[in-house]
């Protein structure tokens, strides 16, 4: 049997992540969205291309959430994005309760799901989605740090002029201007890209990953990034759905690691079949854990607005 995989939100995020899972073939899709004819045209759209790709995925648009029964991951996308003089805490109440309305219909008919929570401001929605569902923290991750951290190693490669899959890199924290990129455990080849690239520029490269998402959005002026986002999901709902055991950088609860509790912040952990698998602590600087705390902190004041701090 297939696995299924619900999409939340038929955007250009949802939409596209739809793309990459039935590209990769892991499993059947139900797009699901508010917006009457959205996901339904999208979906079928989807599902006409599958002879041309060789693809046996079906894909379903729908507004009824019984179309989403007993699905394995759940994606969650849904969500506003902030508009032109709208306040980040106007953003952040409007989004609370999509989220609240999306996961109260996500557990009634898939009680036994992963959720990935894409939704911003993803660290605040993330919480929202663990504290109202119920479910253990481990089956309820944030993406972020897969996103930040794809940047980052974009912008490596570049500066080096080496291939992308030379390059790893971890990017902590919260999703937003407060992350820790760590360019000691950012790595080219297995070599520390500090030994490689002069201080001044590494300092630019991580700043540019910070402001990766506003770039972006400076760009295209009436929407967001969306192939990137949606590809940095599907990476993580990948390594789910076929058990991999790979260590990501992910959202979740943290009850201790890393000196925080009752928090979603981003750390790596380990992916697989039943979520996070293992939440992996790596030694930081002083200077590190300090960045870190701060951006905790902010994560804290969001939760804190929408009572889920």
């Amino acid at each position: 049997m297939r696995k299924k995989i619900t999409i939340v939100g038929a955007g250009n995020v949802g939409a596209t992540a739809a793309n990459w899972i039935v590209e990769k073939e892991l499993g059947d899709v139900v797009l699901v969205d508010v917006a009457e004819g959205i996901p339904q045209g999208k979906a079928l759209d989807l599902l006409e291309a599958m002879p041309i790709e060789k693809r046996d995925c079906s894909v379903i648009g729908t507004n009824d959430y019984a179309e989403t029964t007993n699905s394995d991951v759940v994606v969650i996308t849904a969500g506003i994005p902030r508009k032109p003089g709208m306040s980040r805490d106007d953003l952040l109440q409007t989004n609370f309760k999509i989220m609240s309305d999306v996961v109260s219909k996500v557990i009634a008919v898939s009680p036994n799901s992963i959720l990935v929570v894409v939704s911003n401001p993803l660290d605040a929605m993330a919480q929202t989605a663990f504290k109202l569902s119920g479910f253990p923290r481990e089956r309820v991750i944030g993406m972020a740090g897969v996103l930040d951290s794809a940047r980052f190693r974009t912008f490596i490669a570049e500066e080096l002029h080496v291939s992308v899959e030379n390059v790893t890199a971890f990017v902590l924290g919260g999703h937003g201007d407060t992350m820790v990129p760590l360019p000691r455990y950012s790595t080219v080849a297995g070599i520390p890209i500090t030994e490689l690239i002069p201080a001044d520029r590494v300092e630019a490269l991580v700043q540019r990953t910070r402001d990766g998402g506003a770039e972006i959005v400076k760009y295209l002026k009436t929407g967001s990034a969306f192939y990137a986002p949606s590809a940095a999901a599907v990476e993580m709902v990948e390594a789910i759905l076929k058990d991999k055991k790979k260590i990501l950088p992910c959202a979740v609860y943290l009850e201790g690691e890393y000196g925080i509790s009752g928090l979603y912040v981003g750390v790596p952990v380990k992916l697989g079949e039943k979520g996070v698998e293992q939440i992996i602590e790596i030694k930081l600087t002083a200077d590190e854990q300090a960045a870190l705390n701060r951006s905790a902190d902010s994560v804290k004041e969001l939760c804190g607005v929408i009572g889920m701090a």
